[in-house]
């Protein structure tokens, strides 16, 4: 068996990634990721910040690709500071090393799935499946998965088993929102027999979810919206179509419906009455963020917006107001980019529908999202209820504000998303703008008040056209990673103080903005007059 610190030889390694290792034998030996990830590892880097190597084992990895091991060597090859190389080489892969806890590409025989209970008809868990789970949680969330995978969708033309890999996600997490839309993160897959696990809380939901199935069920708009993106990601890679299944299109309209469930308002729009909503939520917790306010309905919403409802934020906090602008703004974009690839499929009316819902939340986001501020100007809110009533901040979690641009909103240069962007990334205009000796950086009620995210840097790295923000970033972030990977939160005080060690997502966003420099702005990176460096 391989060392654990070990680093493949860039020729050999290749050879045998394409071999047909029998890692099932060694899985017994190959320790927790979870507590594998707090201790360093060597060899260590040859930069100042020595940072070490933390991917696992070579046998102990759970999805391996020549394709990645190459990207990972033309990148590391090229980069100046060879702490952030050391960053980069750990973050890339850690998705795929780590976290595809379950895969299969379609051609093996179904076995009788243990903790089964449901339906097994009209075509449900057929053709590939991915089962990718955040990192120290055995459970799949639908927008963390979704981002886990972002970086390695360029590679998907070019390397069948990343291919499969995507397309059995899509399929799996189209399961998954016909099983229970309402719901952010799911248990292992039927097939796939591994036992399912409780969260330890005691929640009362409507509608009801199936335990053996479901791992935790707030309904966030955003989920729904990141299970569109990983198919129209796949699209634009790969131009493939392979992943319209009649499964995916019965999700599609199972959305559809939870788009009209949440588009009503909490009064009757034309007798005034109370109209329970279809979902609700209560927890028995003392964090008030982790529950919804009366009786599991959440605050009072307006008719006629053209937003959706979401009962919680991306961070799984719940919303104040729950028309969250950054989650409506998304659905409305991967929406029209659904609406294209069903036109190709000739399927001309749902064409029609998704791109009249999305024209419709769009233009609720300008009419209802938009606010005036005394200092900045038109900025977008946070969130809104459609009475007139606002929350101005930003939260590290994606989608937010910050990432507008990046989800294809609007373009970095807008008047709006600029004022917005100023607002956020200052202490006098976001609440969660923290800041401290060790580290600055966008927070959110999640962990608290002194913790911020060392996503919202790498964001506020993607969304900036200025060398020296781009740099800053990337220097803070780097200075943050003292075991190698990317965590959760810091605390801007005292950074050793930090949450989670093992956070794939997190890796994922530093992987995709180290990318994002190459292709951009290869100086500051690879060095004076260097090329740009670009996937696919």
């Amino acid at each position: 068996m391989a060392a654990a610190g070990e680093k493949a030889n860039a020729g050999g390694a290749h050879d045998v990634l394409e071999s047909d290792l029998d890692n099932a034998r060694y899985k017994p030996a190959c320790p927790g990721y979870q507590h594998y990830a707090v201790f360093p590892h060597r060899p260590l880097s040859e930069g100042p910040l020595a940072l070490p190597y933390q991917r696992p084992s070579l046998r102990c990895r759970t999805f391996t690709s020549a394709l990645v091991e190459k990207v990972i060597d033309d990148v590391t090859s090229r980069m100046k500071d060879k702490d952030l190389a050391r960053l980069f080489e750990n973050a890339f892969p850690n998705t795929l090393d780590t976290t595809v806890r379950w895969h299969v590409d379609g051609t093996q025989k179904k076995t009788k799935a243990k903790h089964y209970v449901g339906e097994s008809s009209n075509g449900a868990w057929e053709g590939p499946q991915s089962f990718i789970v955040t990192g120290d949680i055995n459970a799949e969330w639908l927008r963390d998965s979704t981002n886990q995978l972002a970086q390695y969708q360029a590679l998907a033309p070019k390397d069948k088993k990343i291919e499969t890999l995507v397309l059995g996600a899509i399929n799996t997490q189209a399961e998954y929102v016909i099983e229970s839309p309402y719901c952010n993160a799911f248990q292992p897959p039927p097939p796939s027999n591994i036992p399912p696990a409780g969260n330890g809380q005691h929640d009362t939901v409507h509608p009801a979810f199936e335990s053996t199935q479901v791992f935790e069920c707030k309904y966030e708009l955003d989920s729904l919206a990141h299970f569109l993106a990983l198919g129209n990601q796949f699209y634009a890679n790969t131009k493939s179509t392979a992943f319209l299944t009649k499964r995916w299109y019965t999700a599609l309209e199972t959305l559809l419906v939870v788009l009209d469930e949440q588009s009503k308002s909490t009064f009757n729009e034309t007798t005034g009455k109370f109209e329970r909503n279809e979902y609700t939520f209560q927890r028995v917790t003392m964090v008030s963020s982790e529950t919804l306010g009366l009786s599991g309905v959440g605050n009072p919403l307006n008719g006629g917006t053209g937003l959706i409802r979401s009962a919680f934020r991306p961070s799984d906090d719940a919303t104040i107001l729950g028309f969250f602008i950054p989650a409506n703004a998304m659905m409305a974009i991967e929406l029209k980019r659904a609406a294209e690839i069903v036109g190709l499929a000739d399927k001309v009316e749902l064409r029609k529908v998704l791109l009249a819902r999305a024209a419709s939340i769009e233009r609720g986001v300008w009419e209802h999202g938009v606010v005036s501020h005394k200092r900045y100007g038109e900025v977008f809110a946070f969130e809104v209820d459609g009475y007139g009533s606002q929350i101005l901040m930003d939260d590290a979690n994606l989608p937010s504000l910050l990432a507008l641009p990046l989800l294809g909103f609007v373009d970095v240069s807008d008047k709006t998303y600029q004022n917005t962007r100023k607002m956020i990334l200052e202490k006098s205009g976001n609440p969660f703008y923290l800041t401290g000796k060790g580290f600055s950086a966008i927070g959110g009620p999640h962990i608290g008040l002194q913790h911020a995210w060392p996503m919202s840097r790498l964001v506020q790295a993607m969304t900036s056209d200025n060398d020296e923000e781009i740099l800053d970033s990337l220097e803070a972030v780097l200075k943050t990673s003292k075991l190698g990977l990317i965590h959760e939160s810091i605390n801007v005080e005292r950074v050793a103080d930090y949450t989670r060690s093992w956070f794939a997502w997190a890796n994922s966003v530093f992987a995709q903005t180290v990318l994002d420099i190459a292709a951009r702005k290869p100086h500051l990176i690879f060095g004076k007059d260097a090329p740009p460096y670009r996937l696919g």
